[in-house]
């Protein structure tokens, strides 16, 4: 990585004791590249498209006909029967996450105490899908055909709350409305937790927004592409790009306090939660810093590492060209032009709102431990001024310590998370060793969001 020693994290930041840093012990998956962690991660790195034609509803009539969609979803392989006809297919979506996520920590719930298991889920749609059916029932039929689980089943909460009763998690239970950044603003809710009375967090989020009603909603933002090809509707940095393609589904993890997963002998530390911070894009016309720019400089001090020091960068990848812009742009004048590798592996899934920046983790935490960064597909033409080296096409063989996730959500949200390489783990200890101070910044930043 070509070094690039803009606002490195000050010596106050880096004087700091270190974290007691929560640690990611178990991966769930479900996205349109494939069911579970191992299936998603080989689609992905063979750069398979799990953008298609939709075939969830009739999109003919519409002007956006295509999506990322998961194959071969079926809800009672992971939720029980009397769940099915209560949830939305997002709910049932975080349902079989949560339960991949902590099959593959290996963790029973029942056996850890009730109240220090906590969850944070993400949600941007919330359950369309049941309140669109429900709806049809009332103008069609009556009243008395609405489901009673309509009051419900259609709440952003909803999958925070259906996880807790299935598994006895009685400890501190959110949801996050955060859209694209929600999945990162979870995972920081988490680490706060365990820092207090939560030895187990289960954080992430799912979303399932392709049914008519919400892809009206959907298509009023005036930023999702029209083309029909799927190789070419969402083109993240390209020359052409013109809006982004919607998903489904999303990821969950199991995050743990670290003395706990000692504690129980975790089979496997995929990494570590080690810098976080989120802050709001500041007004038109404000001279102040762009929300995204301040959240990537306060993620890495929050972290103690400096620019240098990241080997990769999961970039939002928005694919409205003048996002795209602004974010070339903060990359730049953290890394220097070219400074980093940059990544967008959702071009394969779409964008998954509540889930998509937790996905984008997932990734993260999975390049650390194969020490292989994930290609962008179906991006050519690069504009010669956003100055990114993007890992196109075919994956990119390179040690990870240290993973730099970025998110951004409609309505001026804004996320970064660090991940590291855990200790133990096959991959490079991430580079943590502080710099020459003398000539830096010293302005810190606060880790949390900003206004």
């Amino acid at each position: 990585m070509t070094s690039a020693a803009v606002h490195p994290a000050s010596p106050e930041v880096l004087s700091r004791p270190p974290h007691d840093a929560p640690v990611v012990t178990g991966l769930g998956v479900v996205s349109p590249c494939g069911l579970g962690t191992e299936a998603h991660w080989g689609a992905t790195l063979a750069g398979h498209r799990g953008i298609t034609p939709i075939t969830r509803f009739d999109a003919a009539r519409y002007p956006v006909r295509v999506a990322g969609q998961i194959p071969g979803f079926t809800a009672s392989e992971f939720v029980p029967g009397r769940l099915i006809a209560q949830t939305d297919r997002w709910t049932q979506l975080g349902l079989a996450a949560a339960a991949l996520a902590l099959a593959d920590a290996r963790l029973d719930p029942a056996e850890l105490p009730t109240y220090e298991m906590a969850i944070v889920t993400a949600s941007s749609t919330g359950g369309v899908e049941f309140g669109q059916r429900e709806i049809e029932r009332l103008w069609k039929v009556n009243p008395r055909h609405v489901s009673a689980y309509q009051s419900i089943a259609w709440f952003y909460a909803a999958t925070t709350g259906q996880i807790s009763v299935r598994y006895g998690m009685r400890g501190p239970c959110n949801v996050i409305a955060t859209e694209q950044a929600g999945g990162l603003d979870a995972l920081g809710h988490a680490r706060r937790l365990l820092r207090s009375d939560a030895r187990m967090v289960l954080a992430g989020g799912t979303d399932a927004p392709l049914c008519p009603y919400s892809w009206v909603c959907q298509l009023s933002s005036g930023i999702l592409s029209a083309r029909d090809a799927p190789d070419r509707a969402y083109l993240p940095f390209d020359a052409d790009a013109d809006g982004y393609v919607p998903g489904e589904g999303g990821a969950m993890l199991v995050v743990e306090n670290a003395r706990a997963a000692a504690a129980r002998s975790a089979p496997q530390l995929y990494g570590t939660i080690a810098g976080y911070a989120a802050t709001f894009d500041p007004p038109p016309g404000s001279d102040r810093p762009p929300g995204l720019l301040r959240a990537v400089r306060s993620a890495l001090d929050d972290a103690r590492i400096t620019p240098e020091q990241v080997d990769v960068v999961f970039a939002d990848g928005s694919g409205v060209p003048d996002r795209d812009r602004q974010e070339a742009a903060a990359l730049a004048a953290v890394f220097g032009p070219y400074g980093v590798p940059v990544t967008v592996p959702k071009t394969m899934t779409g964008r998954l709102y509540g889930g998509g920046s937790a996905l984008d983790v997932v990734n993260a935490l999975l390049a650390i431990r194969d020490g292989v960064i994930p290609p962008t597909v179906g991006v050519h033409r690069l504009p010669d001024d956003y100055r990114v080296d993007l890992v196109r096409n075919r994956p990119r063989e390179a040690p990870v310590g240290n993973a730099l996730v970025l998110a951004r959500g409609f309505g001026g949200f804004n996320a970064a998370l660090v991940v590291q390489a855990a200790p133990g783990l096959p991959g490079r200890e991430p580079d943590t060793t502080a710099p020459d101070t003398t000539t830096h910044d010293t302005t810190t930043h606060d880790p949390i969001r900003e206004k």
